[in-house]
């Protein structure tokens, strides 16, 4: 596919969608040179991430079925900064999915390893009085889900749809990630995503915490004037993904998604965003750490 000049506020959203890392949390993704990814380099998994806008609305989706599950939810809004400081928290939860997916095997480790500790100590009770800790494998397990199914189902609505076994191939290069971050039982195909949506279909419930949520990024400037209206349709977006039944038990009614024409605005930015590189992104420097040319993403 050929395209013209990319117009500079597309650069600015993606720039913006995959934000840099916080002070104090620099990650050389370009070397050492050859040390390869936990995930495949070039396989479904590096293309899916790749994509800003894919990321960015897969991301909220995912925290919204996080935050469907009492225990998860908890955890995640008594111990985390979502609150208080929401645009670092999700550039905290953005550079640990690039370090997974594109990092250094070594990196990736390290801070996985570093995240698992940090597990270990979250722990409390709901507000029905049910205990829960951060480090139980059934919460770890629903959280990888999430966010698989999240980036998943962003890329393929707004960017570019996967077939059966690219769906499938994503889910199982996520595995060995996913069995390091204590999610031994992750799902590792369609199939598997699907019987544990089923699963915990029963314990998701709504919670006046996922309006907060959203309300909260509507209202955080991660975009600057004047494309305030790009990141609200974006949100909207995650909602839009979130499978039906779940919204319908939150409460999100079609006033929290998309409009006619808005899903097609969305898809051309995310198509015309798979095809440009962002030199120094983290997709770009581990293409120059394996050798490989740093567009070899963006070509389909």
């Amino acid at each position: 596919m050929s395209i013209g000049p990319i117009p500079t506020s597309l650069r600015e959203i993606m720039r913006r969608a995959m934000p840099p890392p916080p002070k104090g949390l620099d990650i050389d993704f370009s070397g050492p040179a050859g040390e390869e990814s936990l995930a495949p380099a070039g396989g479904v998994t590096w293309q899916v991430f790749k994509n800003p806008i894919g990321l960015f609305i897969g991301g909220i989706s995912a925290v919204i079925l996080e935050l469907a599950e009492p225990r998860v939810r908890s955890g995640v809004w008594d111990h985390t900064s979502f609150r208080t400081d929401p645009l670092a928290r999700m550039q905290r939860t953005g550079i640990a999915a690039m370090v997974t997916v594109y990092g250094p095997r070594r990196t990736a480790e390290k801070m996985i390893a570093g995240i698992g500790r940090m597990h270990a100590r979250v722990q409390g009770t709901t507000p029905d009085g049910v205990a829960y800790r951060a480090d139980d494998p059934e919460l770890l397990d629903w959280v990888q889900a999430t966010a698989s199914f999240g980036f998943l189902e962003a890329y393929c609505r707004f960017v570019r749809p996967l077939g059966a076994a690219d769906r499938d191939a994503f889910y199982k290069e996520g595995s060995q990630a996913a069995r390091l971050y204590g999610a031994l039982a992750a799902p590792s195909s369609c199939a598997a995503m699907d019987e544990l949506m089923q699963a915990m279909g029963p314990k998701l419930e709504r919670s006046e915490i996922v309006f907060e949520f959203l309300e909260i990024l509507h209202r955080t400037p991660i975009f600057p004037w004047p494309l305030g209206g790009v990141q609200s349709m974006l949100i909207r977006a995650a909602v839009e993904i979130t499978p039906g039944w779940v919204r319908d038990r939150l409460g999100l009614d079609a006033s929290f998604g998309l409009g006619a024409i808005e899903p097609s605005i969305i898809r051309s930015l995310g198509v015309l965003a798979d095809y440009v590189v962002l030199p120094g992104s983290p997709p770009a420097d581990a293409c120059k750490r394996l050798g490989l040319p740093q567009s070899c993403l963006n070509q389909h």
